[in-house]
């Protein structure tokens, strides 16, 4: 008695195991590759899954973005710089059957490809272009890793560059460029503001020239600012006359009669 009630456990517990097996429940984001006796027979998914124990297997997919970090690499400019760059991609699987079929862990496989072509891509470029075209260098690595993951069933959607880290001797040398753009740029403004100062200068002679009396107006203003400006100094400039006749009404005729009595 004892033993046909040890054997119907054994069943039971058999029993349950394989029905276990048997049913598979998908989620939303997730597709089963299923193969019989090793043979591929499709994809099912997503809910539930009933299968043949021991005859037929899954193999789960997440179909949803996957971030994976690319390991520091060390790449040589094509200025002969050396730099270590890392980044991140974000990619996912389009069709699982390609993904499960045609390479043995997808995941790892996109890694090593994104490593290779980080130092290919960036090895083409100057170090310049790196810190400041880093967008365009993304789409660049983007759109290769896409195309040579497309036979995997899988699309790169995005990758960034995070940090483009350079030695202490570098980041002085770019430093010292750096502070010498600064003064260069200095001298250039200044340069044109002393060369527009000039012109105004230079066309407000004319006008001077060819009005005496804003001459004298200029003269006597000039005159007032040396006084006003060191109190309690006396300066004594020569005053000529010819100024005076211009800004005194009546002058030229007192001088011409002085000069008919003498």
């Amino acid at each position: 008695m004892e033993l046909n009630i040890l054997v119907g456990l054994v069943i039971a517990a058999v029993l349950i195991s394989l029905l276990a097996a048997a049913i598979n429940i998908l989620r939303e984001y997730e597709r089963g590759i299923v193969f019989t006796l090793g043979r591929f027979t499709g994809v099912r998914g997503p809910g539930f899954i009933l299968l043949i124990p021991v005859v037929q297997e899954i193999v789960r997919v997440d179909l949803r973005t996957i971030t994976q970090d690319v390991p520091t690499q060390d790449v040589i400019s094509l200025d002969n710089v050396s730099v270590r760059v890392n980044a991140v991609i974000y990619f996912r699987v389009l069709d699982p059957q390609k993904a499960i079929l045609e390479v043995e862990d997808f995941a790892q496989a996109t890694s090593e490809l994104a490593q290779t072509t980080l130092r290919s891509v960036l090895g083409k470029h100057e170090l310049d272009e790196m810190l400041a075209e880093r967008d365009k260098l993304n789409r660049d690595i983007q759109e290769i890793l896409d195309s040579q993951t497309d036979r995997w069933g899988i699309k790169v959607s995005n990758v960034e560059i995070k940090h483009v880290d350079l030695d202490d001797s570098m980041v002085r040398a770019i430093a010292k460029q750096a502070e010498a753009e600064r003064i260069r740029r200095a001298k250039v403004i200044n340069a044109t503001g002393e060369q527009q100062a000039a012109q105004k200068i230079a066309e407000a002679a004319k006008i001077l020239a060819t009005e005496t009396q804003g001459m004298q107006l200029r003269y006597l203003s000039a005159l007032q600012d040396i006084a006003g400006g060191e109190r309690g100094t006396t300066i004594v400039f020569p005053f000529p006359m010819d100024m005076v006749r211009g800004l005194i009404p009546g002058l030229d005729d007192a001088d011409g009669r002085s000069s008919g009595k003498g």
